[in-house]
């Protein structure tokens, strides 16, 4: 099972990231509550150790700022949660052609899941759906409509996540990867003792945990 951590913003995050270990720490440019500028999180990126890859979100952006902020930071991931087209997803895949590029879905319906998966991404990231937010919301996905989609394809889920649901999500869906960020934060502030349960569920404690 892959796990994402989400919306690193100061050097204590950093830390808990290498001492964990997660295969994605995730970076976001869009929104209010995680977002940090390209500066900083190449400064961050900087201190992390180990293979951890880079996600960088992104929403409605251009494919030629997300290629210039992917190179800043050294990103291996492109995470779009906008209203990206093919053809976006395809200037990017030209712009980054060693970078995987996620497409995140707000489950409204099984039809927002069939359209994603003809974005040509390399993989989805399966979220809550709001009206107001492109994601971030802290409220758990549709599981029922994800179930329904009969997917056959690795993707991602997120929303909500913590260590009282994850495992149930992970029993009811059997996703790829799972996306944390404010499940693992306490006032706003990344939690050690959260992200170490989250990690014991997964059978992963990483370097300092027991």
């Amino acid at each position: 099972m892959k796990v994402k951590f989400c919306g690193m913003k100061c050097e204590h995050d950093i830390e808990l990231m290498n001492e964990f270990l997660p295969d994605y720490v995730g970076f976001v440019f869009a929104g209010t509550k995680h977002r940090i500028t390209p500066e900083i999180a190449s400064f961050l990126a900087g201190k992390l150790t180990g293979d951890i890859a880079k996600v960088g979100v992104f929403v409605n952006e251009t494919p030629e700022h997300i290629a210039n902020t992917a190179k800043l930071v050294g990103l291996d991931v492109i995470q779009l949660h906008g209203d990206e087209t093919p053809q976006d997803i395809a200037k990017l895949g030209k712009l980054l052609p060693d970078v995987e590029i996620w497409k995140g879905v707000r489950v409204k319906n099984a039809q927002s899941i069939q359209h994603a998966l003809g974005l040509g991404a390399d993989l989805l990231l399966l979220d809550n759906f709001s009206e107001k937010e492109f994601g971030g919301t802290g409220k758990t996905a549709n599981f029922e409509l994800i179930r329904k989609a009969n997917l056959t394809v690795p993707f991602f889920l997120a929303g909500g996540l913590c260590s009282e649901n994850l495992e149930n999500a992970i029993r009811e869906l059997s996703p790829f990867g799972v996306d944390i960020s404010s499940g693992i934060e306490t006032c706003g502030t990344k939690d050690r003792k959260k992200i170490e349960r989250v990690m014991q569920i997964l059978g992963r404690p990483g370097k300092g945990g027991n």
